[in-house]
């Protein structure tokens, strides 16, 4: 089973990357994983299957009987800043916040030295366009352009249309925006490129003050972001620690009904003496999954159960626990 871990590790995040996983009681935990709808990798006892569909959301499918969970892998979100100003650092400082892998690039070493202080997880100090040439550019990169000047804006949204992509927003006046797309349109970029632009940035919610501005910006990123099928499911911490040769439970939410806290694919990594890496969800619900992975850690237990967690029963109002959901979740010894 490690080896399949191993390349996932090594996927290209800008492929569509599918892991299909058996909730079969004869295989469940047994995997297939799909590079573009062809077959890369499988464990030994996975049965042969044809991917029968193209672009499909992740959650449970079924195959003939027998059912299965999908998951359309992706990489870590990368959030990159440009520009290190007042609003720059909220952006980073909520980004950081919400999970993101943060990038910021300045060009004024004083304001670099910010970025760096307010969370952001590599600073490149230095020209713009310089910097940016040197990213690739991916399905999960988020840019957000908000440097001090249209100068600078303009140098870095030519640069970042020609890279893979899954947001761009840029701050700036009507006025400055108007500018800045016919400068482009009149050097040769195509008007549906020009769509893809988030201007003004972030979603109307009345900001005034900068923390109130980075948060209308990462709120319109997550609500493009949960659009999207290629949402992250492991992280490189997750597979780091699975390719650690350390023994660890893994914990997939592969069905949720009602309010359940977490969606479906959400992922928690478990180690014996229950150090957890992400988060199902929290409260009663995640402290019941981690009691139940216990027993996957004892000698000659099952490699994988389907644990159900009912969040409307006795305990669960007793905890004041009102959100009513279910989840069915997968424990994988891995």
């Amino acid at each position: 089973m490690r080896e399949i871990w191993q390349y996932i590790a090594e996927l290209d995040p800008s492929r569509e990357n599918v892991l299909l996983t058996s909730l079969n009681e004869e295989s469940l935990g047994e995997k297939v994983l799909f590079v573009d709808g062809e077959e890369r990798a499988r464990t030994s006892d996975f049965q042969h299957l044809i991917l029968p569909f193209g672009k499909a959301k992740r959650g449970l499918i079924a195959l003939g009987e027998k059912q299965y969970f999908l998951d359309n892998l992706a990489g870590e979100k990368k959030l990159i800043v440009l520009g290190a100003g007042h609003v720059a650092l909220s952006v980073i400082r909520l980004g950081k916040m919400i999970g993101f892998q943060v990038l910021c690039i300045e060009d004024r070493p004083s304001f670099a030295k910010a970025a760096k202080e307010a969370g952001a997880d590599e600073v490149l100090c230095e020209d713009f366009a310089k910097a940016l040439s040197t990213l690739k550019g991916d399905k999960d990169s988020y840019f957000v352009i908000v440097t001090r000047g249209h100068t600078h804006d303009l140098i870095c949204l030519r640069e970042i249309l020609k890279k893979s992509h899954a947001y761009i927003g840029m701050m700036g006046s009507k006025r400055r925006v108007t500018f800045i797309k016919k400068q482009l349109l009149e050097e040769g970029v195509s008007e549906e490129s020009l769509q893809e632009l988030h201007s003004p940035i972030g979603l109307a919610i009345g900001a005034e003050t900068p923390m109130e501005i980075g948060l209308s910006v990462l709120s319109e990123i997550v609500m493009e972001k949960n659009k999207s099928f290629h949402q992250e499911s492991l992280t490189k911490e997750m597979l780091d620690a699975m390719l650690s040769g350390e023994d660890y439970v893994l914990a997939t939410i592969v069905k949720r009904q009602g309010s359940a806290p977490r969606e479906a694919g959400t992922k928690m990594l478990i180690s014996p003496l229950g150090k957890l890496i992400g988060t199902i969800g929290g409260g009663c619900a995640e402290a019941e999954v981690v009691q139940k992975s216990r027993e996957l850690f004892l000698e000659n237990a099952k490699p994988a159960c389907l644990y159900h967690v009912d969040l409307a029963d006795d305990i669960a109002a007793e905890e004041g626990m009102v959100c009513g959901g279910q989840l069915d979740v997968l424990l994988e010894r891995v």
